[in-house]
C-alpha cells in the first residue's frame, strides 16, 4: 500500500475520532482534541475526506469537467452534457453533492483554524505550519467553488456556525484565497509533513493560477519561476508512451514532478480511485472491476483528436479503440488505468504538477512581455520534448518550437494552451483554462459546432444551500438561467 496522507488517514480517521472528525465536527471542544500534534493533524486529514469522494474529486468532478471540452463526449445520464444548455435535475443534484463536499470540507478547516490557536500541548511552530494546511487548503476549495459557481458564501473559522450567510461576489471570494494562500505561502515548511500533503510550494503554485485567472500575470510570472528556481521539482522522463505509468501509475507513491495530489490507494477499503471505473470498458484490461466508460471520444470525427500527432506519446497513452455501438473509431481514455486491482484504483489524482507549472510560467512571461520568450519558449519545450521521448532538458531540433514560428503574444498562447490540453487530457483541467481565457464558446463553436448557453458556464447555487441559508434569495442570488 502507498505510504502517504492515506496511511495516516487509516490510522487517525478511521478509528474512534472518526465520528468526531467526518460526522460531527462542530461537536469537538478545545478541552477535547486539538490539544497536541497528533490531534491536529487528525483534524487535517478531515479536511481530505470529503473531496477524495468518489461524486467528488475521486471521479464525478473530473467527469464533468472533461465531458464539457472539445475532445470528450458523455454517455448515459452525463449524456445532457453535450448539449452545452446547462445541467439537467440528474446532474444540477451532482453539482450539489460537490457543493455539499466542499463546504463540509471547509468546515472542517474551519474548525481547525479556530481550535489549534489555543491548543494546550502545541509548540508555535506546529501551530503556523498547521494553520498554514489548514487555510492552504480552505483556499484551494474556494477556489473551486468560485471557478464553478462564481460568488458564493464565505464561511470562515468565526462564522462557521451560521446558517444564514449571504452570497459574496467573486472578488470577495478571490480575496479571501488570496489571503489564505499568502498565509500558507509564508507558514508552511519547504517540504510537507508527508506525501499527500501542501508544501510552501503547493503554495506559490495555487496562487501562481489564482493571479492569472485574476489576469494578474506579473505576480503569477513570479511565483511560478520562485517554483522553478527552488530546484524541487523536475519532469518525469519518458521513452516510450507506456512509461508514461512511471506519472500517472496506480503504484507511484510520489515523484519529483508532484506538487499537490490527491492521494488515493487500493486498500484499504474505501481508499480508492473511483475515476478509472467511469472511464473504461468492462473486459478492456485496463480496470478489471469493470466500468461504466462514461465519457468517450472519437479519433475520426473529433478534429482535435484527429489532429492530434500520432507521434507524440502522449496520444498512445492516452486513447484506446472501444467500440459499443457508436462506430469504429470510438475512443476511450486510458491515462488513469489499474491493470491488477480487485477493488479500487490505486491511481492518484494530479491536482497540480510540475509540467503544470512549466506551462503556466510559459504563459505569464510571455504575456508580461507582450510576445514569447526564449526562457518562455524553453518551458514549453521542455513538455513538448518530453511527450515525443526526449530528454526534456537538451534541445532537439525535430521537435523543438521556435520564436519565428509565433509571429504574435496570442499564436503563442495559443500553442501553450493546445499542449496544455494534450499534457492535462483527462486531468478535468483544460474547460476551467478556457473559460479563464474566454474562450471557451468560441472552442466548443469551432470543433463541435455548437453554441454554449451562457448558463451552461456556471452551476447553479443548489437548493440545499437557499432552503436553509435565508440570507440567500432562490431567485435573486441565483446565477443567470437556471
Amino acid at each position: 500500500m502507498k505510504y502517504s496522507i492515506l496511511a495516516i488517514l487509516s490510522v487517525l480517521l478511521f478509528t474512534s475520532c472518526e465520528k468526531l472528525l467526518e460526522e460531527k465536527p462542530q461537536s469537538i471542544a478545545a478541552e477535547q482534541f486539538y490539544n497536541n500534534a497528533a490531534e491536529v493533524q487528525a483534524g487535517l486529514n478531515a479536511i481530505y475526506t470529503p473531496i477524495r469522494a468518489g461524486g467528488i474529486m475521486g471521479a464525478l468532478y473530473q467527469i464533468q469537467q472533461e465531458i464539457y471540452t472539445e475532445y470528450m463526449y458523455g454517455r448515459g445520464s452525463h449524456a445532457p452534457l453535450n448539449d452545452y444548455a446547462g445541467l439537467d435535475n440528474t446532474n444540477i443534484t451532482r453539482a450539489a453533492d460537490m457543493w455539499a463536499a466542499f463546504y463540509e470540507a471547509i468546515r472542517n478547516a474551519n474548525i481547525v483554524i479556530r481550535k489549534t490557536p489555543v491548543g494546550k500541548n502545541l509548540a508555535d511552530a506546529d501551530k503556523s505550519k498547521f494553520l498554514g494546511e489548514a487555510r492552504f487548503m480552505r483556499g484551494l476549495l474556494y477556489f473551486y467553488l468560485v471557478r464553478n459557481w462564481a460568488g458564493v458564501p464565505i464561511r470562515k473559522e468565526n462564522n462557521m456556525d451560521s446558517l444564514n450567510v449571504p452570497r459574496s461576489s467573486k472578488e470577495a471570494v478571490y480575496q479571501l484565497i488570496t489571503e489564505d494562500l499568502l498565509f500558507a505561502e509564508a507558514n508552511l515548511p519547504d517540504v510537507a509533513r508527508l506525501v499527500g500533503a501542501p508544501s510552501k510550494w503547493a503554495a506559490k503554485t495555487v496562487l501562481t493560477d489564482v493571479y492569472m485567472n485574476g489576469n494578474d500575470y506579473q505576480k503569477a510570472r513570479d511565483k511560478a519561476l520562485e517554483v522553478i528556481q527552488s530546484g524541487k521539482f523536475s519532469l518525469v522522463n519518458v521513452t516510450v508512451a507506456a512509461d508514461f505509468d512511471k506519472l500517472f501509475g496506480p503504484d507511484i507513491i510520489t515523484t519529483p514532478e508532484e506538487i499537490f495530489y490527491l492521494k488515493f490507494s487500493r486498500q484499504p477499503n474505501g481508499q480508492g480511485f473511483q475515476y478509472p471505473m467511469y472511464t473504461h470498458y468492462p473486459g478492456s484490461g485496463y480496470y478489471p472491476p469493470g466500468g461504466y466508460y462514461t465519457l468517450y471520444s472519437d479519433a475520426v470525427n473529433n478534429t482535435f483528436v484527429r489532429n492530434w500527432d500520432k507521434n507524440d506519446l502522449r496520444y498512445d497513452y492516452n486513447w484506446y479503440v472501444q467500440t459499443f455501438g457508436l462506430g469504429a473509431s470510438t475512443i476511450l481514455n486510458k491515462k488513469f488505468s489499474d491493470r491488477t486491482t480487485s477493488t479500487a484504483a490505486g491511481n492518484d489524482y494530479p491536482m497540480y504538477r510540475y509540467a503544470d507549472l512549466l506551462l503556466f510560467y510559459a504563459e505569464c512571461d510571455s504575456r508580461v512581455n507582450n510576445g514569447p520568450t526564449t526562457d518562455a519558449l524553453e518551458k514549453l519545450n521542455m513538455i513538448h520534448r518530453r511527450a515525443y521521448g526526449k530528454n526534456p532538458l537538451i534541445a532537439d531540433a525535430t521537435v523543438d518550437f521556435k520564436i519565428a514560428d509565433y509571429g504574435s503574444l496570442q499564436a503563442f498562447v495559443d500553442q501553450i494552451v493546445k499542449e496544455r490540453a494534450y499534457e492535462d487530457c483527462s486531468e478535468g483541467k483544460h474547460w476551467l483554462d478556457m473559460k479563464r481565457l474566454g474562450i471557451a464558446k468560441e472552442v466548443i463553436k469551432a470543433m463541435k459546432g455548437i453554441t454554449v448557453a451562457d448558463k451552461h458556464l456556471l452551476w447553479p447555487i443548489p437548493t440545499i444551500e437557499y432552503n436553509y441559508n435565508k440570507a440567500i434569495d432562490p431567485i435573486k442570488d441565483q446565477n443567470p438561467g437556471y
